[in-house]
């Protein structure tokens, strides 16, 4: 009992020492170390908070999207700030750039196509599309339809080859399909593409080539972050349900005031033409968006490749790019 009441006195007598250093504005170790336990407790507890408030975030915009955006964004700058390097430094040094995202686009839809049971050759279908680049360049307008001609007359060719070689006669039908496959990607990718390359070689035309470059990525921003915002009722929801009409809205707020800013500032055109730069492009851009859709909903299939990450494929990227090329080389004509 004794050595009981003596220890009661000893922890006693140390709890009051304690709380008297701590009320003398002495600080021990253990206080020390106490509170950066707590601090450390604190912030793995907010990080932790943090990153399930992104993580859930993330999945609700990629639920929205139906992709990552976080890298399709990325992929997309890393494509637009290429290209745009490329035309500002030598233009010449773009013709590398569109052969090699031509080569690949229609690599990738040839190989869709065969997946979808309509066999294209895939040597010929990119050799030639990528020989149409600087042939385009070079002659100008009548090198490229007679550059596209050709391509279409080699993958023809090529196929009809293969079928006089095999020993199983294919249906009329299932031929035709073939032929009509590997021309449509000719057209497609290597016609529609070539407008950039043709416009690129008109003077100062690379400065032309930049500013609808920029429309169609500001008219894809425009379209995520409004259709993210407000997005409610479908524009074509048979064909490509994540759009949106308040979405194509802010893709056309966001083509208009753009199209005035590059007219004025970069192509020394009047404001009133960067209103009608700005309307076409967001039209062809959207009209290319919808077609690529249709394209894959006619395939059968839900991308068109994985290669890049956040995307389909490169096809994703160049569906809005392909018909405003067009559109750009139009209007350049008429007002340069």
């Amino acid at each position: 009992m004794a050595d009981d009441r003596s220890r009661e006195a000893t922890n006693g007598a140390r709890e009051r020492n304690r709380i008297g250093r701590r009320h003398s504005g002495r600080v021990t170790r253990a206080d020390i170390e106490a509170q950066m336990q707590s601090a450390r407790a604190d912030l793995t507890a907010q990080v932790r908070a943090t990153r399930a408030t992104i993580d859930a975030t993330n999945e609700r915009i990629n639920a929205r999207t139906g992709r990552n955006l976080a890298f399709a964004v990325l992929i997309g700058l890393i494509l637009g700030v290429t290209m745009i390097v490329s035309l500002v430094l030598v233009k010449e040094l773009f013709l590398i750039v569109a052969g090699l995202l031509i080569a690949f686009t229609s690599l990738e839809l040839a190989t869709a196509m065969r997946a979808a049971g309509r066999d294209v050759p895939r040597i010929p279908t990119v050799a030639v599309a990528v020989a149409v680049v600087p042939i385009t360049y070079v002659y100008g307008p009548q090198g490229q339809w007679f550059a596209i001609l050709g391509a279409i007359a080699v993958v023809t060719l090529w196929r009809l080859a293969e079928l006089l070689s095999s020993r199983h006669r294919a249906p009329a039908a299932s031929v035709a399909a073939d032929l009509g496959a590997g021309a449509f990607i000719q057209v497609y990718v290597s016609l529609l593409g070539s407008f950039a390359v043709l416009l690129t070689q008109q003077e100062n035309g690379q400065f032309w080539t930049m500013a609808f470059l920029l429309l169609v990525v500001v008219c894809d921003i425009g379209a995520y972050a409004s259709g993210l915002s407000f997005g409610k009722h479908p524009m074509a929801p048979t064909i490509s349900p994540k759009k949106t009409w308040e979405g194509f809205a802010g893709a056309v707020v966001a083509a208009l005031v753009s199209g005035v800013l590059l007219a004025v500032l970069l192509l020394d055109q009047s404001w009133y033409f960067g209103l009608l730069f700005g309307a076409v492009i967001v039209v062809t851009a959207t009209l290319g968006d919808l077609a690529e859709s249709l394209l894959k909903r006619d395939l059968g299939i839900k991308d068109i490749s994985s290669w890049l990450p956040g995307h389909g494929g490169l096809l994703d990227r160049l569906d809005s790019i392909l018909p405003s090329a067009v559109a750009a080389y139009v209007l350049f004509l008429i007002f340069a």
